[in-house]
């Protein structure tokens, strides 16, 4: 599909997302996905072992679908009154329609559903795009991994500090709408 029909095509921005927990029939779709976007894709075992320590509370996964079809995932893992961000991915084809940004938004809400009060992250030093996308939602540069991707990019370490606080809950309602909607409903 040309760029351009991509753009013509394109459904207004939040329109017609589904979120829902990642589940190991969602693996195969994943795992396509997995493989377009990453040098070093993990394996469906490693999804597989993901979503068992999500039902035992210690992982929060999700998918996003978009008229039946799964077009993005996401995961964290709590530790003590942190989350630690996992990964956020959506098809290379669905690109700038807000699905990373519902996603992370999710995430950040689930954080603050379980007591979280900071959340972090790895990102690319080359992805300005994703680090753009995870200022507006208040993460802030904290360090380097050198050579942490396929031990040779380095990353990003960002934190995004006082969740818990009404300020940030403002700004989670004022970055992503559509999700504040959704959470409410829960």
């Amino acid at each position: 599909m040309s760029v351009l029909s991509r753009l013509l095509n394109r459904e207004p921005a939040g329109s017609g997302l589904v979120i829902a927990p990642m589940r190991r029939r969602d693996l195969t779709a994943i795992q396509v996905i997995e493989r377009q976007v990453y040098p070093q894709p993990w394996s469906a075992n490693v999804f597989v072992n993901e979503i068992d320590m999500a039902r035992e509370g210690q992982r929060y996964y999700i998918v996003a679908y978009r008229n039946g079809q799964l077009v993005g995932y996401a995961g964290m893992m709590i530790v003590l009154e942190e989350a630690h961000i996992t990964n956020i991915a959506s098809d290379p084809d669905r690109r700038r329609e807000g699905i990373g940004r519902q996603l992370l938004a999710d995430l950040a809400w689930e954080a603050l559903r379980r007591g979280c009060t900071g959340l972090t992250l790895e990102v690319r030093l080359s992805n300005a795009a994703a680090q753009g996308l995870y200022q507006q939602f208040g993460f802030e540069p904290a360090g380097i991994r050198k050579k942490y991707y396929e031990n040779t990019e380095d990353a990003m370490v960002m934190w995004c500090h006082n969740i818990d606080t009404a300020d940030y809950v403002d700004r989670l309602r004022q970055v992503c709408p559509e999700t504040a909607q959704r959470v409410a409903a829960r």
